[in-house]
């Protein structure tokens, strides 16, 4: 199968398309106003510490202060050593090197760490650690353990007092290439700790690579046939990165000029519209509903309009079947993570039930996040958990509703008629007024002229006072004002 990436630069946005077999798989954004954190170094300052929590808040220069952990201080001991307390750790205005685990998602602000991690192409050096490892990813045992050899030498003579991880693109590189990957880190180290020295608190000390550049470090594999980019001088610099840092990529990087936007190729645009949208059509006729919320994602997935040409079950497992691959291709999409919930079709086949999470499975093995699928519940219900590092194509692209603010629904026309009657009502008691005027938006004045005149009539009776209708074209269905006269 096929695979290219596109990238297209913006005037202050800067857009990748990670495109297998004729189809966007994931999309990533990176904005002038809002650049992701995830990776960024940081010299804080000890805002608050928690005993009860065994966490400390820490001020990084951010809109909200972040979040550290005692979990994420001190490594893990082989033999479950009890770690120290926070208190032992940390203190209120002690400066501190921390790193971004996790980007700020909602009201939640970013998760740190002490445990820095400096990544380069194939290696990722720990310089408070001391272990050697393999990225998991790396499956074959033969090369698992040369990698692991090379890097034990490598460690012994350049790092002794370092950690050094093999990353899934260190696969099949030679001695050579690592040892100049090793090389790069501890100058880039370097850099980083004479920086740090010198920075003042609340500072960042180290940013993560553009993400033009980052897609070859993240996105580049064996199976990548060519790099687009749109941007004659942002190819320039991508290639003279490349030959730098990762040269077997630089002849895969060319420049696009055809004559239509590059993301209008395999219709991508259209793919990031979809990926916006609740609901997602099925090829058989049935279709996924996708809410994503802060505690979880739930998917929903319906037969719709197919129904089959044999039997209800056979119209079931097939809808669910294509549903798995829809939704395996969606999370990568969407960048959806966290806890995800998915209501598939009902049945009762315990073997249907195992095709439907084979093939989920192995739809999500081509998924560079971790994930993890657990077995159907006893309600039916497939729960599984995609790891989150950064915010979702949603939350980047888009913003809650003004008028429902998020809720998906609104007030109707009738609620917000008689919420006016009892504000006239509350009004009346608190204000010696000679009457009332209503201001609220044109259809709920015409609800109150028509089918409520009756109530308003009555209203003004009791009252022994008038009340006055005005429509606002600037007012939402559920904004009224009701003003003493």
């Amino acid at each position: 199968m096929s695979t290219e990436i596109l990238v297209n630069i913006g005037p202050q946005e800067t857009r990748v398309a990670l495109v297998e077999g004729g189809a966007a798989q994931e999309i990533h954004v990176q904005r002038a106003s809002r650049h992701g954190l995830t990776g960024n170094i940081y010299k804080g300052t000890v805002q608050r510490v928690l005993p009860g929590m065994q966490a400390a808040f820490v001020e990084i220069g951010l809109a909200r202060t972040a979040f550290l952990h005692v979990a994420d201080m001190v490594p893990l001991t082989p033999n479950g050593e009890i770690q120290p307390s926070i208190t032992q750790l940390l203190h209120e205005g002690q400066q501190v090197l921390v790193q971004v685990l996790k980007d700020p998602l909602g009201t939640k602000g970013a998760r740190l760490t002490t445990l820095l991690s400096i990544p380069s192409r194939y290696l990722v050096l720990l310089p408070h650690e001391k272990h050697v490892g393999v990225s998991a990813r790396i499956e074959d045992e033969t090369e698992r353990e040369r990698l692991k050899s090379i890097l034990d030498e490598l460690r012994q003579r350049m790092v002794p007092q370092y950690g050094l991880i093999a990353r899934t693109a260190a696969e099949g590189a030679d001695a050579k290439a690592l040892e100049d990957d090793v090389a790069f880190l501890l100058r880039l180290w370097k850099a980083i700790s004479d920086k740090a020295a010198v920075a003042k608190p609340g500072t960042l000390v180290h940013g993560d690579l553009p993400l033009s550049m980052r897609i070859l470090r993240d996105l580049l594999g064996t199976d990548v046939e060519r790099v687009r980019i749109d941007n004659a001088e942002e190819c320039r610099r991508v290639k003279q990165f490349a030959q730098l840092f990762v040269p077997q990529a630089a002849p895969l990087i060319e420049l696009y000029e055809g004559p239509a936007p590059i993301f209008d190729l395999y219709g991508v645009e259209d793919d990031i519209d979809r990926a916006l949208k609740r609901r997602v059509e099925l090829k058989s006729g049935g279709h996924l509903v996708i809410d994503q919320t802060e505690a979880m994602t739930t998917i929903d997935v319906n037969t719709g309009a197919y129904t089959g040409h044999r039997t209800l079950e056979e119209t079931v497992l097939k809808t669910n079947l294509e549903a798995a691959q829809a939704i395996a291709r969606q999370l990568r999409l969407r960048n959806l993570g966290g806890i995800i919930i998915i209501d598939f079709i009902d049945m009762k086949s315990e073997d249907h039930r195992a095709q439907v999470l084979r093939t989920l499975e192995r739809a999500l093995a081509a998924d560079h996040a971790r994930t993890q699928v657990y077995p159907f519940s006893p309600l039916g219900l497939v729960e599984m958990t995609r790891k989150r590092t950064r915010e979702s194509l949603g939350h980047i692209l888009c913003e809650p509703c003004p008028t429902c603010a998020g809720s998906g629904m609104i007030k109707t026309v009738e609620t917000v008629c008689h919420e006016i009657m009892r504000e006239i009502q509350r009004a009346s008691r608190q204000f010696e007024a000679k009457g009332f005027l209503v201001l609220a938006a044109a259809n709920v004045i015409q609800r109150l002229v028509e089918e409520q005149s009756l109530g308003l009539a009555d209203l003004e009776a009791a009252l022994n006072r008038p009340i006055r209708l005005q429509a606002e074209s600037a007012y939402g269905q559920e904004t009224f004002d009701v003003v003493p006269l």
